[in-house]
């Protein structure tokens, strides 16, 4: 019989895992918001002329740039977790930490689709204001939204 990760070490490897991932971004977004802020410090002489049509593409592109930054945050974060729990030691660094892995129902490692359905659906669980996580906490199985939409499970390593 499975024994199912609690809520508490689920929550230990997401918080490790989000260190990982916030140090893995800040290679990435770094070089790309300098570059942003040099094209904006360039365009600052339009601003200061009072040029409305200035003002307002400065805000159209900031506003591109913020969506386009929180897109690769969520490409980056979802391509981590489904490469990782698709991968031989079915876990995340945070999960590896905490002697937890992912596998389907049945006990048996998840192939790249299935962790990738699995974290697409960790989308919906963040979208929920994190109630897809906290439900973990009083689920049988000890599973999340994204689990039971996915058919996972989170157990302890044998």
């Amino acid at each position: 019989m499975e024994q199912y990760a609690g809520f508490w070490k689920r929550f230990g490897a997401i918080i490790i895992d989000g260190i990982i991932i916030w140090v893995l971004q800040a290679f990435v977004f770094v070089p790309i918001l300098g570059a942003l802020g040099l094209g904006f410090f360039n365009n600052m002489e339009d601003l200061q002329s009072g040029d409305p049509e200035a003002a307002m593409g400065m805000v159209g592109a900031i506003i591109a740039a913020a969506g386009a930054i929180w897109v690769l945050t969520m490409i980056i974060q979802v391509l981590y977790f489904t490469f990782m729990e698709s991968s031989k030691t079915q876990a995340t660094l945070g999960k590896m930490a905490l002697g937890i892995i992912v596998t389907d129902m049945n006990g048996a490692p998840l192939n790249f689709s299935k962790a990738l359905v699995r974290n697409l659906c960790r989308l919906l669980s963040n979208f929920t204001m994190l109630i897809g996580y906290i439900i973990a906490a009083f689920t049988a199985k000890k599973q999340a939204l994204h689990d039971i939409i996915a058919g996972t499970l989170v157990v302890n390593k044998k």
